[in-house]
């Protein structure tokens, strides 16, 4: 079999004089890749982002390359997860130029911060900023709603001489529920409740969601107009789609009542509709009132953390640590089955001592739409794994990243992070001849994992040798989706990934560490 996009390839005495190998640390597998993991918590904590985002310089600020003027001119609005931090932080860079704020965060988030010596991303004593917790459980409620409407009043007394800086994380949606009267929170919640169980497309919930919010689909910067809108992004939403984060509050996006009542329609759901839903969709959003010449000229959206920079943090980690860091992709999706035998055919390429048998690439081509992945980033991994298998590279780290899903199936405990690190152990089977890996990492960089104190786990091709060795059945956990149990008894739970409050959010990391593999000489 030829070898997969065998491009460029250098004169092997030059790769010889030239190529610098990394050199493995004495640390464990195990520690190095929870070492790699910290750093992608790290490069998207919310004080950070925000850090690193706003350039202040004297009586100005520049962001994403633009610069603003202060003139004790600035208003700050926030909702989401992580947004305490980021305000904390954006406060103490602007200074007194912050006429006033309010952010709307999680019931409880302030008194966790204290509790877990995070004071440092908690407001001081005099901030200007007002602070709303609600959505308890991540839903919306009267709090959030009374929060939500507070910020509609901030950003509609404003005019063109300010600056509204608008904060935007994770949870953000549960965070700011604005139904547009006569729409009760309630009813707005039924709606989109029974589409959900309909079956209706996340577009087609977001479509219909909007039509009845008063701030989502860009209804919070129509309200500010004609103030500067700036809005700072913590996504944790595969390929950071502006429209859906905490849906699009700052990105407009036309209504039309025609494929609202159209979708309705298609679920059968007209019928049942309440009475200000239909009053609602009857008549023009408010808003048009405004002029949508200006709907987007007087807002800069800006993503500041993701994904994406998580993983490349992780992957400095990772050479400093002696691998040779490879993203595939940050967008991994599907269930956990495929992706855990995707992780699984990657190692089994990489690790191969022979040519790698073509079936591998052919399933793995196959495989990748079914899990996010696209034709060339898997061509391009395998290429590089393929280099490092015949040229003597030494140690890779693949990262990746995304939010697969697990299918229910029992009543036990865990996350789809742990189900899929106990899914790549069995996929590893085989390949526990190989010293010091291949080991797979994956957790979630919001620090939990479905209803458990860990956010994932790490595992090894020696994993079924362990379980059975300790009477650990693994299909019988995998069948009552029961991952946490299983860790939790496996070695005393040294293979959970248990980091504790992360205070962020950017979706899952996921880490394949593959070691040097021995080359036959012939």
């Amino acid at each position: 079999m030829a070898r997969v996009l065998t491009l460029c390839r250098p004169w092997p005495f030059l790769a010889l004089v030239c190529r610098r190998k990394p050199t493995l640390c004495k640390m464990s597998m195990d520690s190095r890749a929870r070492g790699m993991f910290a750093a992608a918590v790290e490069a998207v904590q919310p004080d950070t982002v925000i850090r690193q985002s706003i350039e202040r310089k004297e009586d100005s600020v520049i962001i994403s390359g633009q610069k603003f003027t202060l003139k004790h001119n600035l208003h700050l609005v926030g909702f989401g997860k992580a947004v305490l931090g980021m305000a904390a932080e954006a406060e103490r860079i602007v200074g007194d130029h912050l006429v006033k704020g309010i952010i709307s965060v999680p019931y409880g988030i302030q008194q966790t911060l204290q509790q877990h010596g995070k004071d440092h991303l908690l407001l001081k004593e005099n901030s200007r900023i007002k602070v709303m917790e609600g959505a308890k459980h991540n839903l919306p409620d009267a709090d959030a709603q009374k929060a939500a409407e507070g910020i509609r009043q901030l950003a509609s007394e404003l005019t063109e001489k300010d600056l509204l800086l608008v904060l935007i994380s994770g949870g953000g949606s549960a965070l700011l529920p604005a139904p547009i009267p006569p729409i009760s929170l309630q009813e707005k919640l039924d709606v989109t409740r029974k589409l959900a169980a309909a079956g209706a497309t996340i577009q087609e919930l977001n479509t219909v969601r909007r039509a009845l919010s008063f701030l989502k689909g860009g209804g919070l910067a129509h309200c500010a107009h004609p103030a500067q809108v700036i809005a700072l992004i913590l996504s944790d939403v595969i390929g950071d789609p502006l429209d859906l984060i905490a849906s699009g509050p700052t990105v407009w996006s036309e209504v039309w009542p025609e494929e609202v009542l159209s979708i309705l329609e298609r679920y059968k759901l007209l019928n049942c509709l309440p009475a200000s839903v239909k009053e609602v969709l009857g008549r023009p959003s408010p808003r048009e009132s405004k002029d949508k010449s200006n709907s987007s000229g007087h807002v800069l959206n800006t993503v500041i953390g993701s994904n994406s920079l998580a993983l490349s943090c992780a992957g400095r980690r990772a050479r400093e640590l002696g691998f040779r860091p490879v993203v595939l992709s940050p967008g991994v999706c599907g269930d956990v089955r495929s992706v855990s035998r995707l992780y699984g055919l990657l190692a089994r390429f990489a690790c191969s001592q022979d040519e790698p048998p073509p079936e591998i690439a052919a399933e793995l081509l196959k495989l990748g739409p079914e899990v996010g992945v696209e034709s060339w980033d898997l061509c391009r991994t395998m290429q590089v794994l393929d280099e490092g298998r015949t040229e003597g590279w030494g140690a890779t780290c693949l990262l990746a990243g995304g939010e697969p899903t697990v299918e229910l199936t029992g009543m036990g405990q865990g996350g789809r992070n742990q189900e899929l690190a106990l899914r790549v152990g069995m996929e590893l089977r085989g390949l526990e001849h190989l010293p010091n890996g291949p080991v797979f990492l994956s957790g979630g960089t919001d620090g939990q994992d479905g209803p458990t104190e860990a956010a994932g786990a790490i595992t090894d091709a020696g994993l079924y040798e362990e379980a059975q060795a300790q009477g650990l059945d693994i299909e019988n956990f995998l069948t009552n989706n029961d991952s946490y149990t299983f860790f939790t008894r496996l070695s005393a739970g040294q293979h959970l990934l248990v980091p504790g409050l992360t205070c962020t959010n950017v979706m899952d990391v996921h880490m394949l560490l593959i070691p040097p593999v021995p080359i036959k000489i012939r």
